[in-house]
């Protein structure tokens, strides 16, 4: 959601933090604004609603205003309307939250995520003298601070523990005060934060293509912890004040990874970055004698002893729960079971400990997939975490880690991370059967062999781009699209009927092939445009006859399916192929032209691809 950034050091703050807020722009915001101190003055506050860009031209670039330390934040509305009041950074003082300009207030924040009792604490601040000009809840967790700061006579690090302990709900919170110049001061509770070190400089931001460019030196603050950050130095500290000792991480991938590189938008690059992605992922995962979890605490004794599986996830990553669900079952035969992580921690849970709770999650800080872990812990249950974030709460928190190595996701939709994902569900699902004597070692090795040629068939599939940029282009203004498929193919029609959606802004949606009689097919009507998912042999027939009876309804209609599978240009109007592989792992290919087909529908109806409306890129707010 929000985004938030900090530095301090030698140089001046404004065009750093301006240049690493536009790196996370992709995270959605409605609002930004930079709060600068210049030695002993006033912090200098700058806001503007809308684009970055607006932030920009009020500072003419960051040069208007100033000083080596700062914090800068982009807003994401929650509480309180998008406008200039409410925009971060927020103070403790009572002047115009919406003035920009030197403001006289001991405490200066910025704030990612959401504050619970923020109500019960603003009342409370109320009744000693505290007025609010903003209707949000950090301005509460602001002031509160500041209040703490007052009251006891104390120094920052003490204030933000009081309000640590105070305070319910989450967050990612830097502070400036008065009487510190030059040091920022930051806490975490659930919510994304990393702090960077270089040679005389610190910086903080929410995610680590904010500040690649300058650092990839790093720290992961833990839950509930503050840090002191001065010039190259960060202090960290417990709930008691102490001094706590942390180990800094080292960021692999170039700051590169987090452009464009010539490609029109981050989506289609990360498109084409799939092969990269799973090659990457599977390298990590295969050996030279087949499937290795081992990395991952993953061993044949421990996997032997598993009854049941629960995987748990949101949006996409689910998809790859409900299509790693039909893999597991058929291969190693394990009961299955795939979860909404918001819905999982609100049900009453029959698990039992020779279950396995598995997560996944990109950015490793989902709040309900986080939330979900923790229940499943608490439980005494055994996790798994499927990550592509080194460091993130999930992968520090869970029992056991594969970690997907997708590089940085900038595109809110995603595409290299989940099919990452799925690479790395699919070495699970091969090791499971094969410890539960399901498949011999003979066929675990052949099934290696084949998900080691995914990356190369999927640089395949994307050469058909062409006809699926024509194809996109004559249906672009069309009102309603469906998605059918069964089996993996359902799963597969999941994810494309996600994609077209939240980008394109076209009505989509996707079902069991076999549900369209129950109620869905007297939605369609003439030049709907239906998507046949067809990749399963065993399968295939039954869904060309629901297609067929959508186009006896006035369907157009499009099979995607495997090269060999001629029949299919019989039944549809337009047919896509992908190469032939094993049916448990086609859904690697047959996804990539529904992500390709939502990208330039997206493109023909000259909208925001990389960053669609309403939407955010990683979900840290229940």
């Amino acid at each position: 959601m929000c985004g938030i950034v900090g530095y301090t050091g030698k140089q001046e703050a404004a065009p750093i933090i301006l240049d690493s807020l536009s790196k996370l722009e992709y995270r959605g915001y409605d609002s930004a604004g930079l709060a600068v101190r210049n030695g002993t003055e006033l912090a200098e506050v700058v806001k503007a609603t809308g684009k970055l860009r607006n932030l920009a031209e009020k500072t003419d670039n960051g040069r208007s205003v100033p000083g080596d330390c700062g914090i800068g934040h982009t807003r994401w509305a929650t509480h309180g309307e998008p406008n200039q009041t409410n925009a971060h950074p927020h103070v403790s003082g009572n002047a115009k939250g919406s003035a920009s300009g030197p403001v006289e207030s001991d405490v200066v924040g910025v704030h990612n995520g959401i504050i619970e009792n923020y109500e019960e604490l603003k009342q409370k601040l109320v009744n000693h003298g505290y007025e609010f000009y903003s209707g949000t809840d950090t301005e509460v967790v602001i002031k509160l601070v500041d209040y703490y700061y007052k009251k006891y006579k104390i120094g920052p690090v003490d204030a933000v523990n009081r309000m640590m302990v105070r305070v319910r709900g989450s967050y990612a919170l830097a502070l400036m005060f008065k009487d510190y110049p030059g040091e920022i001061y930051a806490a975490r509770k659930d919510s994304p934060m990393i702090i960077g070190v270089s040679d005389g400089e610190s910086f903080l931001a929410s995610d680590a293509p904010a500040i690649l460019k300058y650092t990839r030196t790093v720290y992961y603050i833990g839950n509930m912890e503050c840090a002191r950050i001065i010039p190259g130095e960060v202090t960290f500290y417990d709930l008691n004040g102490d001094e706590i000792s942390l180990e800094t991480t080292q960021i692999t991938w170039d700051a590169e990874a987090a452009e464009k590189g010539g490609f029109e938008h981050f989506m289609i690059k990360e498109i084409h970055e799939q092969p990269k992605a799973v090659r990457d992922t599977l390298a990590s995962l295969i050996g030279e004698g087949g499937i290795d979890l081992g990395s991952a605490g993953l061993t044949a004794d421990f996997l032997d002893s598993l009854s049941s599986i629960q995987i748990v996830a949101c949006g996409s990553a689910w998809h790859v729960g409900m299509e790693a669900q039909y893999v597991i079952e058929d291969l190693a035969q394990v009961p299955v079971r795939v979860e909404l992580a918001s819905e999982f921690r609100y049900r009453k849970l029959l698990l039992t400990k020779d279950t396995l709770v598995i997560v996944i999650s990109q950015s490793g800080e989902t709040a309900d997939s986080l939330a979900a872990l923790r229940i499943a812990k608490e439980l005494g249950i055994p996790t798994l975490a499927v990550v592509n974030v080194v460091g993130s709460t999930i992968a520090r928190e869970a029992d056991h880690v594969l970690y997907t190595l997708a590089g940085p996701e900038i595109a809110v939709a995603t595409t290299k991370a989940y099919s990452a994902q799925l690479a790395a569900m699919f070495c699970f699902a091969v090791q499971l059967a094969q410890v539960k004597g399901k498949i011999s070692r003979e066929e675990g090795q052949a099934m290696a062999r084949e998900l080691l040629q995914l990356p190369d068939k999927m640089e395949r599939t994307l050469e058909d781009k062409g006809r699926i940029q024509w194809f996109a282009a004559k249906y672009a203004n069309a009102r309603d699209m469906f998605f059918i498929g069964r089996g993996v193919d359902y799963a597969v029609s999941l994810e494309g009927s996600l994609k077209m959606k939240e980008i394109s802004y076209i009505h989509s949606e996707a079902y069991a092939a076999g549900e369209l009689k129950h109620g869905t097919i007297s939605l369609v009507e003439d030049k709907t445009l239906v998507i046949g998912l067809l990749t399963q042999t065993q399968l295939m027939e039954k869904t060309i006859s629901n297609m067929t009876e959508c186009r006896a309804r006035g369907a157009y209609l499009c099979g995607i399916t495997s090269y060999g599978n001629y029949s299919v240009e019989d039944a549809a109007d337009f047919t896509i192929y992908v190469p032939k592989t094993d049916s448990h792992f086609v859904g690697s290919l047959a996804v990539i032209p529904l992500q390709l087909l939502a990208y330039y529908t997206s493109v023909a109806r000259g909208l925001d691809v990389d960053k669609p409306r309403n939407l955010a890129k990683s979900v840290t707010v229940e």
